[in-house]
């Protein structure tokens, strides 16, 4: 099923308050920032935010921070240079910070995708970090029992969609988007190009259109607006009203089906088949 949103705030409207929204991005690269300053002018409230970071400078996540958005951060580098909302919002106890390991972090979300009940990582073990966790000795190593991390909202940036969804991502800005998108409920893509299905090399699709439900598309030219979340001007659009409903948004609202892959299981019974939690 194909829909239409002329901006990003079509794109993340519905985001309710207390959401768990994961937002792709290593600092920078891949942040999609047109999307965040829409989900900040959309009004979402107590959101817990799940990204590599906590924000930096006077833009993207750290405006929703700057604007009291914010109720909870899962990240693994909530601290850096210029951070500074953060920081103020973290010290005045308006922000409840979960710290979690970089490796650890991709690995719950990807857990959350893949359907797994939980995992064993000896990352963490004995520091505080694992306090409260249950931990194992295997083979005289110690491990900390890890769960997944599941999001009613991903907010990623990619490179490039067909109009089935597909993505192609560029270098280093993939990131935590393929993951991302396996993990939440509904994804939400800003993309610099939508192309015609078929003219994506298959080799180079990196996140099957399944797990992608709308993608907006925002010239790579344009500038973010966080005062109406708007995607593009309107001089930027297509002219033609049937170019633009196949160039500017893909949405597939249809189920997807459990168990693409094997029907592996994990040491906690939890049978991957489940797939992405819908």
């Amino acid at each position: 099923m194909v829909l239409i949103a002329q901006t990003a705030a079509d794109a993340v409207a519905g985001t309710a308050d207390g959401s768990t929204v994961m937002i792709g991005g290593f600092g920078n690269a891949g942040q999609p920032m047109e999307l965040i300053d829409a989900l900040l002018a959309c009004g979402a409230r107590e959101l817990t935010i799940v990204n590599n970071n906590a924000g930096q400078g006077d833009a993207g996540l750290a405006l929703l921070i700057r604007e009291g958005r914010v109720r909870k951060i899962v990240c693994s580098f909530p601290r850096q240079s210029d951070s500074w909302h953060f920081d103020s919002a973290y010290r005045a106890g308006t922000v409840e910070l979960e710290l979690v390991p970089q490796g650890n972090l991709a690995e719950r979300i990807r857990a959350a995708g893949a359907g797994i009940g939980g995992f064993l990582t000896p990352t963490g073990y004995g520091t505080p970090l694992a306090e409260g966790k249950e931990t194992r000795v295997i083979d005289g190593r110690g491990y900390v029992m890890e769960y997944p991390l599941h999001a009613e909202v991903a907010l990623i940036k990619a490179h490039r969609a067909d109009r089935a969804g597909n993505l192609v991502y560029r270098k280093t800005a993939r990131n935590f988007g393929p993951v991302m998108a396996t993990a939440a409920r509904r994804t939400v893509v800003q993309v610099d190009d939508v192309v015609d299905v078929g003219a994506l090399d298959p080799e180079h699709v990196v996140t099957p259109g399944i797990f992608v439900d709308t993608v907006v598309w925002i010239p790579a030219s344009s500038v973010a607006s966080a005062s109406d979340g708007a995607s593009a001007p309107a001089s930027a659009l297509p002219s033609d009203p049937a170019v633009a409903t196949e160039r500017v948004v893909v949405s597939s609202a249809s189920v997807r089906s459990a168990g693409r892959g094997s029907a592996a299981v994990d040491f906690l019974g939890s049978d991957s088949s489940q797939g992405r939690n819908r």
